[in-house]
């Protein structure tokens, strides 16, 4: 069953596959990244050209290092808190590269990826948190196997390798709104359990 966010605009690219069958593709991390192009720069389409294969080399420098890549995140939300889905989530997009988490390595077979649209260094936007908390709480409801401490950093599953989302990120934010709203949409089922009961 395919699974999309309500609240996204959809912009479908063809850089995904699969999940493996059972429970090795059981959804049961989500990982947080952090994509800005060029670097540092905010707005225009440019992170949804590379995800579609369509980013020109020609429009910056530092784009032709990217020539040819092959990647994809679940989504992105960006700096005025707008989410675009590009990939289903109950796929496999080509988020964490060569990965591992708690000695289980191919983290792209079980993990969703998103992205914030920012770096490492400079602070992410309220409407940024304020979009990930209810992205992320929908996720904890579509897949109850990602626990809170299975929402992790890129630069837990890459370390060495990767940094994002940087010391910039609010994690204890996240952690604080995700724990809120979880327990408000509990209660919220159990109240309409017993209106329909």
């Amino acid at each position: 069953m395919a699974i999309f966010y309500p609240q996204a605009q959809l912009h479908p690219c063809e850089h995904f596959n699969p999940r493996p069958d059972g429970a090795a593709g059981e959804v049961s991390l989500l990982v947080i990244h952090n994509i800005s192009l060029p670097a540092g720069f905010f707005g225009g389409n440019y992170i949804s050209q590379l995800f579609a294969g369509t980013l020109a080399s020609c429009e910056h420098p530092s784009f032709s290092e990217l020539e040819g890549l092959t990647v994809s995140a679940h989504a992105c939300i960006k700096r005025d808190g707008s989410v675009i889905q590009y990939v289903d989530f109950a796929q496999r997009a080509w988020h964490a590269g060569i990965s591992i988490f708690q000695g289980r390595s191919g983290c792209n077979d079980y993990s969703i990826g998103i992205e914030l649209e920012g770096t490492d260094t400079l602070p992410y936007t309220a409407a940024q948190y304020s979009a990930l908390a209810s992205l992320s709480n929908f996720l904890l409801a579509q897949f109850p196997k990602i626990t809170i401490g299975r929402i992790v950093g890129h630069n837990d599953i890459a370390p060495g390798r990767k940094t994002d989302p940087g010391v910039a990120f609010d994690w204890p934010r996240l952690r604080q709104s995700l724990s809120f709203t979880r327990s408000n949409l509990k209660e919220h089922s159990n109240n309409n359990k017993g209106l329909t009961a």
